[in-house]
């Protein structure tokens, strides 16, 4: 008699556990599908637009369309009105129709450094340069984090690319027009250039203050691993990038800002006007399930510790710099309270850098299974949390935690095992 081990079902979970069913083809296989995907969706969704209008009556690029409405106030003379939600919306309405929803700027003044050049172009060249210059840097950032994987394994090298490309979060941000994109890229490069290049690798740190929640670990991370310098430049870029912003803007533009936070804090993440089944966090899943705003600000405080002091601890020891890498931008998620689905594209450079860590070790039981999960995950996470109230993105999240502190913590073992020890008198 068969044990049940040998049975169809044991024989995948034996393949699951070592990662064999996803072979070359099938990972190239699975890529190209995804890409013929995107692109029927992208170009019959743009041929069934009205002009800039999108058949559900949003602009094409939907949320850039704050940037560009942002952006053009500023060329206006009225950079203080993006911080007024009914003028900001006044004029998305005057560029896209009185029907077209509102899409709030919740950015620091340093991102209109981005949106006000890209104002001065016709919409739909904007928005095409602005998608192309951040996928761009995307690519060149999980190519910078994969160097070495790519030299040494040639699966690597042929699937990379296509991986990268048909990432589903990389889609989901193409469709809003977001900045996920620049973000992945800004941290994904920053940390694989980090070991050679420290003062390039802080300026790109500072350069990721437009989006202040997805830094927050960062300075603690580089004070905990000693770098230095990166620090230094970090602090100066942000503080080049305020007074850049001040000096364009005006002087009362921080202020604008600093007052507009309350009222985006309380609409957009207590009150989830967003959707809470769009935000991927501890904060927006307890409030998905009915949970109080106390309760959820005290469980994602806990939470948010928690990732701190886990980066703390890693980036302190001799672990592997691309699982140090990989921890700080998983834990960077898991620590915000506001992560979107769009912001997922941050798990492309915490895959990379996983799968560039198992160049040391190798990959343990399930990890391969596991990192295709989580590539494949954004493309459900909101209608899964819009169906059914479970929170997939934040699960994948706290997967790759899980996953990355062991192998964090098997890098510690290993590391106090091989450390030289003084010889006792």
């Amino acid at each position: 008699m068969a044990h049940f081990w040998q049975a169809p079902f044991g024989r995948a979970l034996q393949r699951l556990r070592t990662g064999q069913w996803l072979t070359l083809e099938r990972a190239r296989a699975y890529s190209l599908i995804l890409l013929a995907l995107y692109g029927v969706a992208i170009v019959g969704w743009i041929v069934l637009s009205n002009g800039l209008i999108d058949p559900n009556g949003k602009p094409i690029g939907s949320d850039f369309s704050s940037f560009y409405a942002a952006g053009s106030l500023v060329l206006d003379g009225r950079a203080l009105d993006v911080y007024d939600m009914a003028a900001h919306y006044a004029r998305e309405r005057q560029l896209f129709g009185v029907a077209t929803p509102y899409y709030g700027w919740l950015y620091p003044p340093i991102f209109l450094l981005v949106a006000t050049p890209l104002a001065m172009m016709p919409y739909p060249l904007a928005l095409a340069v602005w998608q192309s210059l951040s996928f761009t840097l995307y690519l060149f950032a999980i190519c910078a984090i994969l160097r070495a994987a790519r030299r040494d394994s040639d699966i690597i090298a042929q699937t990379w690319l296509f991986a990268a490309c048909a990432f589903p979060a990389v889609f989901i941000n193409l469709g809003h027009g977001q900045n996920g994109l620049l973000t992945g890229g800004l941290l994904g490069a920053a940390l694989a250039i980090l070991p050679r290049r420290p003062l390039l690798s802080g300026i790109l740190f500072g350069l990721c203050a437009y989006k202040p929640q997805f830094i927050l670990l960062t300075p603690f991370a580089l004070i905990a691993g000693g770098h230095r310098r990166t620090m230094l430049a970090a602090g100066v870029t942000v503080t080049a990038l305020a007074l850049a912003s001040h000096l364009a803007f005006g002087p009362d533009i921080w202020w604008a800002f600093a007052a507009s936070t309350e009222t985006s804090r309380k609409l957009l993440l207590e009150q989830g006007d967003v959707g809470f089944e769009k935000l991927q966090s501890v904060f927006a899943a307890v409030r998905m399930w009915g949970g109080g705003i106390s309760l959820a600000y005290a469980l994602q405080g806990a939470v948010s510790l928690t990732a701190l002091g886990s980066v703390a601890l890693a980036w302190r020891s001799r672990t592997d710099d691309d699982l140090k890498a990989a921890l700080l931008i998983v834990a960077t998620l898991l620590g915000s309270p506001h992560v979107l689905d769009y912001d997922l594209v941050i798990f492309a450079p915490a895959i990379a850098f996983l799968v560039s860590a198992s160049r040391a070790g190798g990959f343990r039981d399930y990890d391969i299974s596991l990192l295709a999960f989580a590539w494949i995950a954004p493309l459900f996470a909101r209608a899964i949390a819009g169906a059914c109230g479970i929170p997939l993105g934040l699960i994948t999240i706290a997967i790759l935690f899980v996953l990355a502190m062991q192998h964090v913590m098997r890098g510690r073992a290993i590391s106090s095992l091989t450390r030289p020890r003084i010889a006792q008198a």
